[in-house]
C-alpha cells in the first residue's frame, strides 16, 4: 500500500496539485494555469505536475487520484461527460496516460472526499456537501461512500428547481439552485449593478439596501434548497465550501435563519451547517483520498 498519494485538480483556471500522507498532510503542492483553450495545454501540464512529484519522491509508481468537471464513467477511469469545455478530455484514459494507476471523479465529489477522510465531516457517515461558486455543485456521501448514482450523476443539488417559472439553467431545469446563488448570474440578480458576488457583499456590508435585498433573497433561496436536500437524505452534516462559503457569518447566519423556517425539524433537531475546511486544495485534497481507498 502506498504511504502517499499524487492528488489533482483541474480546474477551470489553474490546476491544483498535491502529495498526500496516509495522514492527510500535504507534503508538496504544485500549481500551473489550466490554459482551456489553448489546444490541450491542461493535459501537459497535467504530466509536467506528475513528473515533477515523482522525482521528488524518487518512485516509479505511485497512485493518483484526479478531480475535474463533468461526470465520470462507472470505473472512474475517465471523464465521460462535459460538453463545451476542455476539448479532449472526454473518454481521455489518465491511466494510460500518466502511464500510473490513476482514479477520477467529479470535482464536487472528490471535495467532498477530502472533508469526509480528513476535515469538517471526518468520522461522518452520511453528509452533504455544496460547493457556491461560479455555478453550484453538489455531492452525497451515504454510509461512508460516494453516492454516485446511474451514469454517475448524483449529487448535482445546483440543478434542483427552485421556481418553476424562473429561466432554465445549463441543463434545461428551470429555476434552479444554482440559477439564485450561482456567481455567474449575478448580473441579472442584481439587474446589473453587481459583477460579482464579492462586489454585492462588500455593498451589503455597507448598509447597501439593494444589495440586502439581493444577498438575502439569494440566500433563503439556499436555505429553501438545502431545506428539502435534508427532507429528503437527512445527512447528519451540511458541508459548504466554494468561492462564496468565504463570506462566512454574512452566509451561514442568515442561513441558518432559513433553515429553522423551512427545514423539518422533528423534535427540534436541525441539520448541522458547517463550511468546508479545506479551500482551494479541495479538490486535489479529495481526489488523492479517494486513490487511497484503491
Amino acid at each position: 500500500m502506498n504511504t502517499v498519494t499524487i492528488g489533482i485538480d483541474l480546474g477551470g483556471s489553474r490546476i491544483k496539485a498535491v502529495v498526500l500522507d496516509a495522514s492527510g498532510n500535504v507534503l508538496h503542492e504544485n500549481y500551473q494555469p489550466t490554459n482551456d483553450g489553448s489546444g490541450m495545454a491542461w493535459k501537459k501540464a497535467v504530466a509536467v505536475a506528475t513528473q515533477v512529484f515523482r522525482a521528488l519522491l524518487d518512485t516509479d509508481k505511485v497512485n493518483i487520484g484526479l478531480s475535474a468537471p463533468g461526470l465520470p464513467n462507472a470505473a472512474n477511469t475517465c471523464i465521460s461527460c462535459m460538453p463545451g469545455r476542455m476539448q479532449g478530455l472526454e473518454n481521455l484514459d489518465w491511466s494510460a496516460f500518466l502511464e500510473q494507476p490513476t482514479y477520477v471523479l467529479n470535482d464536487t465529489v472528490a471535495a467532498m472526499m477530502g472533508e469526509a477522510r480528513f476535515g469538517a465531516a471526518k468520522d461522518k457517515k452520511n453528509v452533504v456537501m455544496i460547493t457556491l461558486g461560479t455555478g453550484v455543485g453538489g455531492a452525497i456521501l451515504i454510509d461512508g461512500k460516494p453516492y454516485q448514482g446511474a451514469m454517475n450523476k448524483a449529487g448535482h443539488i445546483g440543478h434542483m428547481v427552485i421556481n418553476d417559472t424562473g429561466d432554465c439553467d445549463v441543463t434545461g431545469m428551470p429555476g434552479s439552485l444554482e440559477e439564485f446563488i450561482g456567481n455567474y448570474t449575478i448580473g441579472k440578480r442584481s439587474q446589473g449593478k453587481f459583477t460579482s458576488t464579492e462586489q454585492m457583499l462588500d455593498a451589503y456590508r455597507n448598509g447597501d439596501e439593494f444589495a440586502k435585498e439581493v444577498w438575502l433573497r439569494s440566500v433563503r433561496h439556499l436555505g429553501i434548497g438545502l431545506a428539502s436536500v435534508s427532507n429528503l437524505l437527512s445527512p447528519e452534516l451540511i458541508v459548504i465550501g466554494g468561492g462564496i462559503a468565504e463570506a462566512g457569518d454574512d452566509l451561514f447566519v442568515p442561513l441558518n435563519e432559513f433553515m429553522k423556517q423551512y427545514e423539518w425539524q422533528p423534535d427540534n433537531t436541525t441539520t448541522p451547517i458547517v463550511k468546508a475546511t479545506y479551500g482551494d486544495l479541495a479538490g486535489a485534497i479529495g481526489a488523492a483520498s479517494f486513490a487511497m481507498t484503491k
